[in-house]
C-alpha cells in the first residue's frame, strides 16, 4: 500500500481524524468503506442461509504463522510473523510491506474500527476514573500510576446480522380488582385477576451485533480475570467500519481472533433470545402482573458473519499480593465514544475500618431510635 500523492509506504492512522496519513507528505485518506466491499450494512429482511466473511473462516490450526514477501521496491524477501505482526520493514531499503490478504489463521479480519480518540484524551480519561476511586485505592497503586503507559489494542470480535423469526407462547395475568378482606382481628389485601394465554409471533432483525471472538476475553470469571471489563465499555459503531488495511495497525497493538464462527453461534443465540425477549415486553402492557412465556422458539432465518477489529486504549496494573500471588487490574477507554471503565486495587484495611465505622453508627442510630421512642 503506497501513498496516491507521493509513492512513500510510511504510511499510519492519524487517530484525531480516524484517516490514514502519510507520513512524508501529510497526505490522508480512507481505506473504503466496510459496507460498500463486505455489504454488512445491507438489507437483513431477505437474508437466508449463512454468509461468512472472508476473514471469519475456520481457522485452520497448521496455517504457517511465518510468510516471506518480496519488496516491489528493491525485490529484497522480508519475513513477518503473522501471530505477533502484520506489517515489516525491508531492512535494505526501509519500505513498509503490509499483509492484507486473508490467511486462515485469525490474524486478518474482514473489517477494521479505526481510532478516532486520541492517546491524550484517553490517558485524560483515565486519570479523571481513577480520581474518583483515590479515597480506597490501593496506596502502592496510586504511586506507581502512571496512565501515560496506555497503549492503544485492536480486540477481536465477530459482527453479526441475524434474519429472525420468534414465536413465544405463554400466560399472562390482567388485574381486575383489589380488596380488602378482615380475618380475624388483622386484615389481608387480595387480588383478582384474569388469566389469558399469550402468543407472540414475529420478524425480528438484528444488526450488527457483537461477539468477542477471543477466548481469554470471554472468561468471565472476576477471582482470575478483569479484563473482561472491555464488555463495559461497549457498544462500539462498527457500520462505520472501513475495509482492512493493517496501515491501520500500525503504532497499536492486536489480538487476533482464536474462536471459530460454530464455537460463537450459541452465544449469538443467546443474545439474540434476550433482544426478542426485550422487544416481545414492549406489547405486553396490558398483563400488569406480568407474563411467563411456556415456550420460546427462535428461529435463526439468516445468519451474517464478519470478523473485525474494534479499538481499545488499555492501561494495565500488575498487583503484587502479600500472599505472592499477582492480580491484574485494567482501565479500559472505547476509542470511539471515549466510554471509561475498569478495575482499581482497593485499600482493604481502610475499606473495613470505613465499613466498620458504618456498622457502629447504624447500631447507635438504632439504640437512640429505640431509646427515644
Amino acid at each position: 500500500m503506497k501513498c496516491a500523492r507521493c509513492g512513500a509506504t510510511e504510511i499510519s492512522l492519524n487517530a484525531r481524524t480516524g484517516l490514514l496519513r502519510c507520513a512524508f507528505c501529510r497526505y490522508e485518506w480512507s481505506a473504503e468503506s466496510a459496507d460498500e466491499v463486505l455489504g454488512i450494512n445491507a438489507e437483513i429482511k431477505g437474508l437466508t442461509g449463512v454468509e461468512v466473511g472472508s476473514g471469519a473462516q475456520d481457522i485452520i490450526p497448521s496455517t504457517d504463522d511465518v510468510l516471506t514477501f518480496k519488496c516491489t521496491a528493491c525485490g529484497a524477501e522480508v519475513v513477518i510473523n503473522t501471530a505477533e505482526s502484520t506489517q515489516a520493514r525491508c531492512h535494505w531499503c526501509r519500505n513498509t510491506l503490509s499483509m492484507n490478504q486473508q490467511i486462515p489463521n485469525g490474524a486478518v479480519p474482514d473489517m477494521v474500527l479505526p481510532f478516532s480518540i486520541p492517546k491524550e484524551q484517553a490517558v485524560t480519561a483515565i486519570r479523571a476514573f481513577v480520581k474518583k476511586r483515590r479515597t480506597f485505592a490501593n496506596p502502592r497503586f496510586l504511586k506507581e500510576f502512571d496512565p501515560t503507559n496506555v497503549m492503544g489494542v485492536y480486540l477481536p470480535y465477530m459482527v453479526v446480522d441475524l434474519n429472525t423469526h420468534a414465536t413465544l407462547t405463554g400466560q399472562g395475568e390482567h388485574q381486575t380488582r383489589s380488596y380488602t378482606v378482615k380475618r380475624g382481628n388483622d386484615t389481608e389485601r387480595r387480588y383478582d385477576a384474569d388469566l389469558y394465554n399469550v402468543g407472540r409471533d414475529f420478524d425480528l432483525y438484528i444488526n450488527d451485533l457483537t461477539v468477542e471472538s477471543s477466548q481469554e476475553r470471554r472468561d468471565f470469571d472476576v477471582n482470575t480475570n478483569t479484563n473482561n471489563i472491555i464488555n463495559a465499555v461497549m457498544p462500539f459503531d462498527v457500520e462505520n467500519s472501513v475495509r482492512y488495511d493493517s496501515n491501520y495497525l500500525s503504532g497499536f497493538t492486536s489480538e487476533r481472533r482464536d474462536t471459530n464462527r460454530e464455537d460463537l453461534l450459541p452465544i449469538a443465540k443467546t443474545q439474540a433470545r434476550d433482544i426478542v425477549r426485550y422487544h416481545a415486553h414492549q406489547t405486553l402492557g396490558f398483563y400488569d402482573r406480568g407474563v411467563r412465556w411456556d415456550d420460546e422458539k427462535i428461529t435463526l432465518v439468516g445468519q451474517r458473519w464478519a470478523s473485525a477489529y474494534l479499538p481499545v486504549w488499555l492501561y494495565s496494573y500488575h498487583q503484587q499480593k502479600r500472599d505472592g500471588s499477582t492480580f491484574q487490574h485494567y482501565v479500559a477507554v472505547n476509542a470511539r465514544t471515549g466510554e471509561t471503565m475498569g478495575s482499581v486495587p482497593v485499600n482493604r484495611p481502610k475499606l473495613l475500618l470505613v465499613s466498620a465505622a458504618v456498622e457502629v453508627v447504624g447500631i447507635f442510630a438504632a439504640l437512640m431510635f429505640l431509646f427515644l421512642g
